[in-house]
């Protein structure tokens, strides 16, 4: 296969990295999990005692952050200033720590050259909130992701539940709410669909269906650009 880079797109608990992931293995590319590179900034941030919110404070503390994504056997792993911080950045209050600090238009600016650089690479499958819009602009294939925010809590609630956290699935429903408003609403790189984004409501769809309906999208479009 030629080189293919792909852009997954869309709001928080969509499924967007189950199916990169599923996709890179299908076809063979390097999956990159943006959110995690926030994540470890809200991880770090949190640590260091710091508001989320305040650009200062955020700021002042990026030049201490060094940021590794490794690929082995497991898939990807993150590496936090030497330590793997993977499982550590998948807890909720971290997702609102990352919402939080990307909204901070320093941190955008600081993790923009990583991902890009990763991109321009080939073969990968990214996901995120402006990976179509921002990251790779020329991707071959661009998904947005949605599904109703019902759905999202579900089965961010389940995936929590599965690693040990204990959230009620109200509690998760309202971080949702309040990080779409936040995700969406930022000034800087807000998490809207490229114009040239293709659509794929999963909100009813399992992951192995949500995998075979990309699937679909994604070979009618690389044979519209053959």
């Amino acid at each position: 296969m030629d080189k293919i880079r792909i852009a997954i797109d869309g709001p928080s608990g969509s499924g967007k990295s189950t199916l990169a992931k599923k996709l890179a293995k299908a076809l063979s590319l390097v999956y990159v999990d943006t959110g995690a590179l926030y994540r470890s900034v809200g991880l770090y941030a949190m640590r260091a005692g710091a508001d989320p919110k305040s650009a200062a404070q955020v700021t002042a503390l990026l030049d201490d952050i060094n940021l590794e994504l490794v690929y082995t056997d497991a898939g990807q792993r993150v590496i936090l200033c030497g330590e793997d911080v993977s499982d550590l950045i998948r807890t909720n209050e971290i997702s609102m720590y990352a919402s939080s600090v990307s909204a901070i238009p320093a941190v955008r600016r600081f993790l923009l050259e990583i991902q890009k650089k990763m991109a321009a690479n080939g073969n990968v499958v990214m996901d995120g909130r402006d990976i179509g819009t921002v990251i790779m602009p020329d991707a071959d294939v661009k998904l947005f992701l949605e599904s109703n925010t019902k759905a999202r809590a579900h089965r961010r609630y389940l995936e929590l539940l599965e690693k040990g956290h204990n959230y009620s699935e109200e509690e998760i429903y309202k971080d949702i709410v309040k990080r779409d408003e936040n995700d969406s609403n930022r000034e800087i790189a807000p998490a809207i669909p490229a114009d040239d984004a293709i659509f794929l409501d999963n909100s009813e769809l399992d992951p192995d269906q949500t995998l075979e309906a990309a699937m679909d999208i994604i070979k009618e479009k690389l044979k519209r650009k053959k």
